[in-house]
């Protein structure tokens, strides 16, 4: 079965925080679909998605996988993003958190070292 994901992020502030996910994801969006929705397709047929809907701003959790952890985390500091806290489960697995305005959680996982 073929996985699609289209996973958004409500934004109180649509350009301050398009600003601030092109720094966290090193990118500009893949497409902006409207005048308050940006569009970053991670992997293909895997995006994630901010748009203006300050009502809901402040409440995403989502979790993406990189193959290299260390260079993601290294790759957005270079570009002023920090994350907010960082974690080692016991199976070895790691997390880094990244906060945007809001207080919406973007976290990046990797495996173990």
């Amino acid at each position: 079965m073929p996985i699609d994901l289209y996973a958004g992020i409500s934004v109180s502030d649509y350009p301050a925080a398009l600003a601030w996910y092109e720094k966290l994801l090193g990118t500009a969006p893949t497409y902006v679909a409207s005048a308050t929705e940006a569009v970053w397709e991670l992997a293909e047929r895997r995006s994630i998605f901010i748009e203006y809907r300050p009502e809901h701003a402040g409440h995403a959790l989502i979790t993406v996988f990189v193959d290299d952890l260390d260079a993601f985390v290294a790759a957005a500091a270079a570009r002023g993003i920090e994350p907010a806290k960082r974690e080692t489960y016991p199976n070895g697995v790691r997390k880094a958190d990244f906060r945007d305005l809001d207080g919406n959680e973007l976290s990046i996982g990797g495996a173990p070292l």
